[in-house]
């Protein structure tokens, strides 16, 4: 049986090994799809899903509220935080005015090292780009884009911009998953990171904050254009 408490200094690093897998597990899940927006996630029967102790599985539901993927509803347990169009547009409206300005002292503060980082970045998402097509290309994608656009705006001085930038991608990860697998609008994602690669390296940090702008909102729009059915039921 597996131990979950964190009685006796033996069992913490088991312990906190134990709250990070499920954390994970559940955020993927939460972000793919499989726990819907809105469902309420009962913690007698996930613990089985995800083989973990009762107070293991509540202590990752705890971190999942504050990436505020999780709501908390007093004593009756957990639910998946909702979605919605006016959530995401605002996500994005955020996530553009600060992820624009990052990106453009990162280019400004940017040396040799952060160039080398960023070429690397973007040949490592265009190998997963080429493989997008297959279910177990998605998880792959997903991790390379992460750290492209982090690698993006790696040069610029500011932490706070950074922190509150990680947060929204994260946030917009369920939006995101959904424009990738159902495609409602046709765009080439792979067309649209090399345009900005070149901008960034060429440093016109012009055409390259237009071109990120244009790239963030265009996942909104995507959204936006799903048949009503399907926007509502990834709404709920």
């Amino acid at each position: 049986m597996q131990k979950n408490t964190l009685a006796g200094d033996s069992n913490v690093p088991e312990a906190k090994t134990l709250v990070e897998s499920a954390y994970h597990a559940l955020r993927r899940d939460i972000i793919e799809g499989r726990l819907a927006p809105g469902a309420k996630l009962r913690v007698e029967h996930l613990k089985n899903d995800y083989g973990v102790g009762a107070g293991t599985l509540r202590e990752a539901l705890s971190l999942l509220i504050s990436d505020a993927l999780v709501v908390s509803q007093g004593q009756r347990g957990f639910r998946v935080a909702p979605v919605s169009l006016d959530d995401f547009a605002d996500i994005t409206r955020t996530r553009v005015m600060l992820e624009c300005e990052a990106l453009r002292q990162s280019m400004a503060a940017g040396d040799d090292a952060w160039e080398g980082e960023l070429i690397v970045a973007f040949h490592r998402l265009s190998k997963a780009e080429e493989r997008l097509g297959n279910a177990a290309g998605e998880g792959e994608w997903e991790e390379r884009n992460k750290i492209f656009h982090e690698v993006l705006i790696a040069a610029c001085p500011s932490r706070w911009i950074k922190h509150f930038l990680s947060i929204l991608y994260q946030q917009a990860g369920r939006y995101r998953h959904l424009s990738i697998s159902l495609k409602p609008l046709p765009r080439n994602v792979h067309t649209e990171h090399e345009a900005l690669f070149n901008a960034v390296m060429a440093r016109d940090a012009e055409k390259a904050t237009a071109i990120m702008a244009e790239h963030i909102e265009l996942t909104f729009r995507s959204i936006e254009a799903l048949p009503e059915e399907l926007r509502q039921g990834a709404t709920a």
